[in-house]
């Protein structure tokens, strides 16, 4: 899979995905740290990067746009650290895998993951 991670998530994450075998970036490797969202999604659609965040701002992006790319990837549970949602989205990869490639937004939260297919009306 290829991806970018947003600034709400350390450069570690992008690096441990990096290092299980995925194309990522962090927005800090594109110079786009201080980039307004709009700035960010727009890279991530032109380069179809499926987008990690923790930015439900993104959500909204979509849907205004009614895009059907970039797929993205929320992380809106209680547990912030690197490694438990490194861990959760490298143990989910296999059941989303097609979904995001088809353009998704995938919704990790406490209790479950929520798959919505692309575009957003």
């Amino acid at each position: 899979m290829r991806f970018l991670v947003d600034n709400a998530l350390s450069p570690s994450f992008a690096r441990a995905l990096q290092e299980a075998g995925h194309e990522v970036y962090h927005v800090k490797d594109l110079g786009l740290r201080d980039a307004p969202d709009s700035v960010v999604f727009e890279t991530a659609r032109t380069k179809d990067l499926a987008l990690i965040s923790l930015d439900t701002d993104f959500g909204a992006i979509l849907a205004s746009q009614r895009s059907s790319k970039p797929s993205l990837i929320l992380f809106r549970g209680e547990d912030k650290r690197t490694a438990s949602l490194l861990s959760l989205l490298l143990q989910s990869l296999p059941r989303i895998t097609e979904s995001l490639e088809q353009g998704a937004v995938v919704v990790f939260d406490d209790r479950r993951i929520r798959i919505r297919s692309l575009p957003i009306f």
